[in-house]
């Protein structure tokens, strides 16, 4: 039985609390022939359509005026394919969800990012990713996907099958149907040494090539207003697995990155002038350390501390440079960042919008606590990184628009021809879509 939820009660937020929607109606389909008749009825009513995840994005990608639908109940895993190397999800299932059913049947995904909390459809439909010199984002590790499109039909597509439509509905950004399943590629449970240090800057910088040819995963942060950075590398072993032990990762992963950080940010908030001191201090707080475990594990950390997040993907060989104008820029103002910037890679992709199509990036990622004001940073920080052809996440806080993705995606061209076909009376636009893929 689909719950629909109308009036008063209606107001979306997204999870930053930067984002909110007031929908005509909510719809949470409990099948995918519910999720279709849900679509017809918008129609029929002249409106428009959105599917909503967990929030995670800092854009509108997923706001709406119109029927906002919920995918709760369109979670779990249809089959897992051996042979293939395959599973088959629900739109609708939590990465976590997905990442801890898989280990149980010894399965894993090759690559993921550092939050898990997102629905599989809106991780890849955004574009989310996390570090590899050879395994990409969660979007190019798709293999089949199956979609609801705005005269309510199903259509699937995959390499064989509707190649057009499967070169661009990975990274979908919502503008092309609903996404109700996704076949990913997975392959049997490996375990990752990780190695976590500390480097100075300078360091980081002079060996960053190095660095990232050595290991199949490298991912570092740098605190603003200090010369510090935390590394991160992962690389596949043999084992034997030796998690962080429940003490010791409590005070690292919880009181630390969490509580402790938590708290950092609420001081600096109310006191912007303590941030320097509190940043040196922080970025001394964790200590090398390494541990080997099963993937996701080892990838993603939880995020409880709230914040607004800005995120670039670069030519990667314009990494370097693009981070040392970042760290003038900040080291020559009067801002006070309290949180760190992170920097992750991934090899160049096959999917029309996805950040890294067509060209080897480098991410370069800015975060300011939530209820700071972020506008002059994220601006400054934004002019530096559009001077090098930057792309923004589809789902992180950019000011960019169709004229700009027009010249930094060759494919940009091909991505909207598609959505004039598929979506030509713009049942799943919105604002946000409006402005990146013009109308």
């Amino acid at each position: 039985m689909s719950t629909t939820v109308s009036g008063k009660s209606g107001t979306w937020r997204n999870w930053a609390g930067n984002v909110t929607a007031r929908p005509v109606r909510e719809v949470a389909p409990a099948s995918v022939e519910e999720l279709s008749a849900a679509v017809r009825k918008a129609a029929e009513d002249g409106l428009r359509v959105k599917a909503v995840g967990t929030g995670h994005s800092f854009t509108a990608a997923a706001a709406t005026d119109g029927v906002l639908i919920r995918p709760q109940l369109l979670t779990g895993i249809r089959n897992i394919d051996r042979e293939a190397g395959t599973v088959t999800v629900e739109a609708g299932t939590p990465l976590k969800r997905l990442n801890v059913a898989l280990a149980r049947e010894g399965l894993s995904l090759t690559n993921m990012g550092d939050i898990m909390e997102q629905t599989v459809s809106g991780a890849t439909s955004t574009g989310t990713h996390g570090t590899g010199r050879d395994s990409a984002s969660i979007a190019a590790q798709i293999k089949r996907l199956e979609l609801v499109t705005a005269d309510g039909s199903l259509l699937t597509c995959s390499e064989e099958e509707n190649p057009d439509v499967f070169a661009a509905a990975r990274v979908g950004i919502g503008a092309l149907g609903i996404v109700t399943a996704i076949t990913f590629s997975v392959e049997p449970i490996f375990l990752l040494t990780a190695r976590e240090e500390p480097m100075t800057f300078d360091k980081v910088t002079a060996d960053f090539d190095e660095l990232f040819t050595e290991n199949e995963h490298f991912e570092f942060y740098w605190f603003p207003h200090t010369g510090n950075c935390n590394t991160k590398r992962n690389n596949r072993s043999a084992g034997p697995e030796k998690p962080i032990g429940r003490i010791g990762g409590w005070i690292e992963d919880e009181f630390l990155s969490n509580g402790v950080f938590q708290v950092a940010n609420l001081v600096g908030r109310a006191a912007p002038a303590t941030i320097p001191t509190i940043a040196k201090i922080s970025s001394r707080a964790l200590s090398a350390r390494t541990y080997t475990d099963i993937p996701y594990k080892v990838f993603t950390s939880p995020r409880r501390v709230r914040f607004v997040e800005m995120e670039y993907a670069v030519p990667r060989e314009a990494l370097v440079e693009t981070l040392r104008e970042l760290k003038t820029m900040v080291d020559r103002s009067s801002l006070r960042v309290s949180f760190p910037v992170e920097v992750r890679t991934a090899p160049a992709d096959d999917i029309a919008l996805s950040t890294a199509s067509g060209r080897e990036s480098a991410y370069i990622a800015v975060h300011m606590f939530r209820g700071t004001p972020y506008q002059a940073y994220f601006t400054a920080a934004e002019r530096i990184f559009t001077a090098h052809e930057g792309r923004p996440h589809w789902g992180k806080v950019h000011t960019r628009d169709a004229e700009y993705f027009s010249k930094v995606y060759p494919r940009f061209g091909e991505f909207t021809a598609l959505r004039d076909r598929l979506d030509p009376d713009r049942r799943f636009g919105n604002d946000y879509l409006r402005r990146v893929l013009g109308s």
